[in-house]
């Protein structure tokens, strides 16, 4: 499929959707974003890298041409799949790649140091410009914004704005309010949908596709894409619990999707 961005604005591909770990057809968590610059070319950024994201990231011919990658937390779900771009961008045939920027929460440089065993310094930073979040973003056409989220370790929804359209992203999250503040009139709400509605689901872990289509109502939101539902769960039953209480335009994230926000 081609992803060049269009005149629209803003375009989302889904690399990987599957939740909590990679599945029998998905990766986990990885979202490509995709803006024409006022430079003239494309600009690309990755929501997350999860396991098993790294494979089909290649598919879209990213890899080497990344702007930047920002992380909702560290979970290996959302982040481990930096460690084989490391590999990617330090040892290309053609020489190692430009150096770019990932965001994420504080310890971020560390915490990818440790997943692939290196020492804290250099750690990844010869290759990976860490950044922690500390309030909006501006890169290119891109302005994304982190929320805090209710997860167990420290974790952000983002909201992201290229082109004049918005899209929010959940993260992982239980309900709280930095998701109300992230996905009020957003264009399009890529929200995580992990737990059933009706089950015995722990606080402040994940949200239930009844929670997701509450929040998509409550805050105006035209188009819901569900996503990082566990293998073990149905995709159809959190579409079903969402449709309960939404009315608009409702999707299931799969690999190779891909939506002009």
């Amino acid at each position: 499929m081609s992803t060049e961005a269009t005149d629209d604005g803003l375009r989302l591909v889904v690399v990987g959707s599957s939740g909590s770990f990679a599945g029998p057809g998905s990766a986990a968590s990885c979202y490509l974003l995709e803006a024409p610059g006022a430079d003239g070319r494309t600009w690309r950024i990755l929501l997350d890298m999860g396991s098993g994201a790294l494979g089909p990231l290649q598919r879209y011919g990213t890899a080497e041409d990344l702007d930047a990658v920002f992380f909702s937390h560290l979970h290996p779900d959302h982040c481990l799949d930096l460690t084989g771009l490391y590999v990617f961008r330090k040892y290309h045939p053609d020489g190692a790649l430009p150096r770019i920027p990932v965001w994420g929460p504080t310890g971020v440089a560390a915490r990818m140091a440790e997943a692939y065993g290196l020492p804290q310094e250099p750690g990844m930073t010869e290759e990976f410009d860490f950044r922690e979040y500390a309030g909006p973003v501006e890169l290119g056409p891109f302005r994304v914004e982190p929320f805090r989220v209710a997860h167990p370790v420290p974790a952000y929804g983002l909201r992201v704005t290229a082109g004049g359209r918005t899209l929010g992203y959940t993260g992982d999250t239980g309900p709280c309010p930095g998701l109300d503040a992230l996905a009020s009139d957003a264009d399009l709400l890529l929200a995580e949908a992990s737990f059933r509605h009706g089950d015995d689901n722990p606080p402040d872990l994940h949200l239930t596709g009844r929670q997701v289509g509450e929040l998509a109502v409550r805050c105006g939101v035209p188009r819901l894409v569900l996503t990082h539902v566990p293998p073990w769960h149905r995709v159809t039953d959190m579409v079903a619990e969402a449709a309960e209480v939404y009315g608009g335009e409702l999707l299931a994230a799969e690999p190779g999707a891909s939506y002009t926000v």
